[in-house]
């Protein structure tokens, strides 16, 4: 007699589907559908294991069909199926999970650790994209008969005798109107390489095994080579270069983790797409955007991380308040810190020459996790502009004799555009200095941190003043110019410069130094900097205020004391057009100005 009803909704159990995939995409119907009968497949395991009566247990492989003339699609497996009083239970009783059941009873084993969803919230996802499903099963028990159950997407069902012969379950989706694209073969092959690639248990589709079922992460790293490892990276990423090296996760206490993390060739530009670490719960696909679970710095990192003890479906907030997502991020930042820390010391050659493709996230994570920053603070290699590396306390060591400041700081100078600031390198280094090339996206905020964590150093741009001044000592020198002449000239240039952009300052310095040098001092240019970078520059910023150094002992300061107006106007002019050359500030008008003046004097010479 046919057994007919109303599913079991109420207000109690029907949140959890709502939270589940009301704003999910409705492809996950076939992940859940088939995450459903690998569980089915792995329970029948489980009991077979314990010494259970469930027949065969050899090929447990799932199929998946496409018929577009009847406009199905049918999942089938040879699983632990189900007698009529579970689908009631089960399928019926929507509060009810199946799998959630079966954990608890066999909470102590630890195969049972494999069954991946909660059978009945998965099952009516199949209703995102069906008017129609039909279960058709048939349980492993002894005496068991074949049930068949229907429903048209109402709280209405019926369960009658089904038509299976053998153990199992075949679920039939009569899709709607709206979604029948998922009847184009294309598109199922689609999602079961998205979404099913590495399940546990065969999938067939079109007479072909779709998935791996024993994927590199979950096998023993002593097993592994190399080749291993680059060969399973271009099944992942077919179209990326080989990457650098490699961390395999492998952790089953306190938490369990696998996974395997890649390290690519990272460009000088962050890469505008990093959901590159895919995440698996038991080798089933869960999402590519890890945000909440990998540290921000490690995003640029490719590969899989696969863990049942990370709360899918929840909000941001509680998955970043959960313990074992904690525990899960620290350890990967760890495991991170630790590679690099070997490779290190296995080669310090070769882990120089991977340092222009690590740097930028072994910067950013310095900067943003303090535990992080201790553990690889003694690996992180600075770049001159000879490009010549050096561990960064060590070059701190290295300068303190020479660019020791009088108030007992360590200055590091550092160029941004080694073509740019040429002449300021080269005046730099004339004094015996070294100047590090900090030309990344990120060393901005890396400069401003190092200075926050390493003890008496501060960090200035090597054009941000005289040669003589980047590193002010305990010394004077004296002007060959009298106070009259020095204020004259000082005035006089006054007279020619903008003033609401220039400042003019005199300076005591070699004959041999520049005539003039146009900077802008550190503080406010990282003022400028910063405010740019947030927005501010909308409202007016932070105005562009240059120093102008005039060298009252070289010779032109003379001429310009001692000439009349118009020659002294000359000189001063060429003077400033080439100082602001040399600080790209030369544009528009001004530049071609200059260049229609010294081609007049090439004529006129």
């Amino acid at each position: 007699m046919a057994m007919k009803g109303k599913v079991s909704v109420n207000t109690e159990n029907i949140f959890p589907i709502i939270k589940k995939f009301l704003y999910t995409d409705h492809e996950i119907f076939l992940r859940e559908l088939i995450s459903n009968a690998v569980d089915a497949s792995q329970k029948l395991k489980v009991l077979a294991a314990k010494g259970e009566k469930v027949g065969e247990t050899d090929d447990l492989k799932i199929t998946v069909k496409i018929d577009e003339s009847k406009k199905t699609i049918t999942i089938s497996d040879k699983g632990i199926g189900m007698t009529e009083a579970e689908i009631d239970k089960y399928i019926n009783q929507i509060a009810f999970s199946g799998a959630e059941e079966f954990v608890e009873k066999f909470k102590d084993d630890k195969d049972s650790a494999n069954i991946i969803g909660h059978f009945g919230l998965g099952f009516y996802s199949s209703f995102m994209v069906a008017d129609k499903v039909e279960i058709d099963t048939l349980s492993y028990q002894d005496g068991a008969v074949a049930a068949h159950w229907t429903c048209e997407g109402t709280t209405d069902f019926k369960i009658t005798k089904g038509k299976r012969k053998s153990r199992g379950t075949d679920i039939i989706l009569h899709i709607n109107s709206e979604n029948e694209d998922f009847l184009k073969s294309y598109k199922i092959s689609e999602l079961l390489n998205k979404y099913c690639k590495f399940l546990p248990v065969e999938i067939e589709f079109e007479d072909k095994v779709i998935n791996d079922t024993t994927p590199l992460w979950k096998k023993s790293p002593s097993d592994l080579k190399e080749e291993d490892y680059t060969e399973f990276y271009k099944k992942l990423y077919p179209f990326a270069e080989a990457p650098l090296f490699w961390i395999h996760l492998n952790v089953d206490y306190p938490f369990n983790l696998t996974g395997v993390l890649y390290f690519p060739k990272i460009k000088k530009d962050i890469d505008p797409n990093r959901n590159k670490i895919q995440l698996y719960s038991n080798q089933v696909y869960v999402t590519d955007n890890v945000e909440d679970i990998v540290p921000e710095y490690l995003m640029l990192l490719h590969g899989v991380i696969d863990s049942p003890d990370i709360p899918l479906n929840v909000s941001r907030s509680a998955l970043q308040a959960d313990g074992n997502v904690k525990k899960i991020t620290g350890h990967i930042s760890k495991k991170v810190a630790d590679k690099l820390n070997d490779l290190k010391k296995e080669n310090q050659k070769d882990f120089e020459d991977k340092w222009a493709n690590i740097s930028l996230f072994v910067k950013y994570g310095m900067i943003s996790d303090e535990k992080f920053y201790d553990r690889v603070k003694d690996i992180c290699l600075v770049k001159d502009t000879d490009g010549n590396f050096t561990y960064l306390n060590d070059f701190v060591e290295k300068v303190k004799p020479l660019q020791t400041d009088k108030n007992n700081n360590t200055i590091l100078l550092y160029a941004t555009d080694a073509d740019a600031q040429y002449s300021y390198i080269q005046k730099a280094k004339d004094k015996g200095y070294e100047v590090l090339l900090m030309d990344e996206i990120i060393d901005n905020h890396f400069i401003s941190n190092m200075e926050q964590k390493l003890e008496n150093v501060q960090m200035k741009r090597v054009d941000a003043d005289i040669a003589s001044k980047l590193i002010e000592k305990d010394e004077t020198s004296e002007s060959v110019m009298s106070s009259e002449d020095v204020e004259k000239l000082k005035g006089r240039f006054e007279t020619v410069l903008d003033k609401e952009k220039f400042n003019v300052e005199t300076t005591v310095s070699t004959p041999d130094d520049d005539f003039l040098t146009i900077t802008r001092s550190e503080w406010e240019r990282r003022m400028s900097e910063m405010q740019g970078m947030g927005g501010m520059s909308m409202f007016g910023g932070f105005p562009e205020k240059y120093t102008v150094s005039i060298n009252t002992n070289h010779p032109l300061s003379g001429k310009v004391a001692d000439a009349d107006e118009t020659t002294s106007n000359e000189i001063m002019l060429n003077a400033i057009d080439l100082a602001k050359l040399s600080q790209n500030l030369l544009k528009g008008k001004d530049l071609n100005d200059f260049v229609q003046r010294q081609m007049k004097n090439l004529q006129e010479a």
